[in-house]
């Protein structure tokens, strides 16, 4: 019998992360960053935000996101997702337990998501074709929940001509064809 070997692959199905080009703009499917979503548990906000504060991972306000070493973006009310290098932070969830106790509710969730890093000028018009954000008008930093193509997705405006954009895993290739469709109606 012969020896099975198991190989990772790519929210999209390759064995490295794919990198697209269409006119000015780059798709970058991003494999190497660890998620974590982390919910305040009642009563204990201040002892979470104090922690958080003395271990450098940034818990923004609604609707928006902070980058560093740890990122994180708001998701609902004491709700964040938090962003880690995965080199460094395989087990993101053991982690942030060591760090915030029983304070707050820790769920891994790397697998659970597809990230779609995009950037070049003139984004806007193409994100207009997507979704009901205004990334024209949104600040840098801001971070929203949306819908694309029937999808719930995570929007993060990086820069003016850089997103990121997180959506369900198990729809990659949905977002991922969204996306050239939109840009390429552009062009």
């Amino acid at each position: 019998m012969g020896k099975i070997v198991l190989k990772a692959l790519s929210a999209l199905g390759h064995e490295a992360a794919l990198v697209e080009t269409v006119g000015p703009w780059v798709l970058t499917e991003r494999t190497d960053v660890a998620l974590a979503s982390l919910a305040l548990r009642r009563g204990r906000e201040a002892e979470v935000r104090e922690t958080a504060k003395a271990a450098g991972v940034p818990l923004p306000g609604p609707g928006r996101s902070e980058a560093g070493v740890f990122g994180a973006f708001w998701m609902t009310p004491e709700m964040w997702m938090i962003e880690a290098p995965f080199a460094s932070h395989q087990d993101i969830r053991a982690h942030l337990l060591g760090v915030f106790g029983d304070a707050a509710s820790i769920t891994e969730q790397t697998d659970a998501w597809v990230r779609f890093d995009i950037a070049g000028e003139g984004l806007a018009m193409v994100l207009e074709r997507l979704t009901n954000v205004d990334f024209a008008v949104a600040a840098e930093g801001a971070a929203t929940r949306t819908v694309i193509d029937h999808l719930g997705c995570y929007l993060v405006k990086r820069s003016g001509g850089e997103i990121t954009l997180y959506g369900p895993r198990s729809s990659a290739q949905v977002l991922h064809h969204a996306w050239t469709v939109a840009a390429t109606s552009v062009l």
